[in-house]
């Protein structure tokens, strides 16, 4: 049998009086109630939960990603390796508390001009829209060094587009978000967001193309120094949390201690964690229309399009072509992971008022967290 939401919604608010209401339901109802979800609100007042809907982590990390085995797109001097020879060079692995592992090279010295072993994986798995949450230890930093967190659409790039959630070059500090896409979709300078507009010979990189400027896209740098480098690893490492729905492209990250409680009891909440240091606004980029069929990518590249044109205006020693010789030079080229989490949107049939956020109330929440299970059960 199938009832209407409010129906349940009613019946359930009138059970809140009893501290033992649910003594009375089936024991296979309650086994099926939730954690506690706390509600957010679409800009048309219609109400949803972040639902958890895959997990990447020490238990099937490597089972759920494609190994990149081909030339590097970004011009490194990297060779990537295919999965046989990641796990016998002992370049990805997991730690003893089932952390995620992948590192490029640390062990070969190469002449110059040689090319670094290093990984690059990407997810089986493809999606449209998503609360993508990582929680890591560890991301690589360094001279010469060039990694990357962010996903990638389906197809000729960047016609599905590309986000860059976690990117960054030699000894930087700052984080820098970025969006690949196909001619139309443009950053909004003036939208809500915590972080500064990288900026070029041609102006501001407000332009999303990813055939123009260099192919360098549009892109914003995160304030906080604790967002990439050494910074960020002292800091115990935290999340990066990237949130791609039809309100818009945002990105937020926590170093350890400072990590949302919603978060870390698996319901997360982003319209609690304030403004986001980067955010492309769906008035100026639709991001249902310009990014499509994302798969998830990790990888660690050395100099290349960003890195090694960039080094000679660093503090970094030499040329970035001898810097690769060294396996000294890239102890830090690792990322180590705990968790990447994605969670997907759960519509619910209602609307409230955006001056009463459903998320304010906990014990509303928790009831129609039951009223959305019993919805779809009966």
């Amino acid at each position: 049998m199938h009832y209407e939401f409010a129906l349940y919604a009613t019946a359930l608010l009138g059970l809140a009086s009893s501290a033992n209401a649910l003594r009375w339901w089936p024991s296979s109802v309650k086994r099926a109630v939730p954690t506690t979800h706390n509600f957010e609100a679409n800009n048309d007042g219609s109400t949803f939960v972040w639902v958890l809907q895959d997990t990447f982590d020490g238990t099937n990390f490597f089972d759920q990603m494609a190994f990149y085995s081909g030339k590097d797109p970004t011009n490194g001097m990297v060779n990537y390796v295919n999965v046989s020879a990641a796990w016998d060079k002992g370049l990805v692995g997991y730690g003893d508390n089932g952390e995620v592992l992948m590192k490029g090279d640390n062990t070969t010295w190469l002449a110059e001009g040689a090319y670094r072993d290093s990984v690059r994986v990407s997810s089986y798995a493809q999606y449209n829209t998503g609360l993508f949450i990582l929680d890591l230890n560890h991301a690589p930093w360094g001279c010469g060094i060039w990694p990357a967190f962010w996903t990638l659409g389906s197809g000729t790039w960047p016609d599905t587009g590309e986000i860059d959630i976690i990117e960054g070059v030699h000894d930087n500090e700052h984080n820098q978000v970025a969006w690949h896409t196909k001619q139309g979709c443009y950053l909004n300078p003036n939208a809500s967001f915590s972080g500064t507009v990288v900026s070029g010979d041609a102006g501001n990189h407000t332009d999303c193309d990813g055939n123009a400027n260099d192919n360098s896209g549009c892109a914003i740098t995160q304030w906080s120094r604790a967002s990439y480098g050494p910074y960020f690893d002292l800091q115990g490492g935290g999340v990066f949390a990237m949130k791609w729905d039809e309100n818009g492209v945002s990105v937020h990250s926590f170093y350890r201690a400072a990590i949302p409680s919603d978060i870390n009891d698996g319901s997360p909440t982003p319209s609690g964690w304030g403004v986001p240091e980067a955010f492309l606004s769906p008035e100026s980029c639709d991001p249902i229309k310009y990014f499509v069929n994302h798969s998830v990518i990790f990888d660690i590249t050395f100099c290349g399009d960003w890195a090694g044109n960039s080094y000679a205006n660093t503090n970094c020693p030499g040329t970035c072509s001898q810097r690769i010789m060294d396996p000294a030079n890239f102890e830090n080229a690792s990322w180590s992971i705990n968790s990447l989490k994605v969670y997907r949107k759960q519509a619910l049939n209602g609307v409230v008022d955006a001056a009463y956020p459903v998320a304010a109330y906990p014990l509303a929440a928790t009831l129609l967290s039951l009223a959305m299970v019993l919805t779809v059960a009966l």
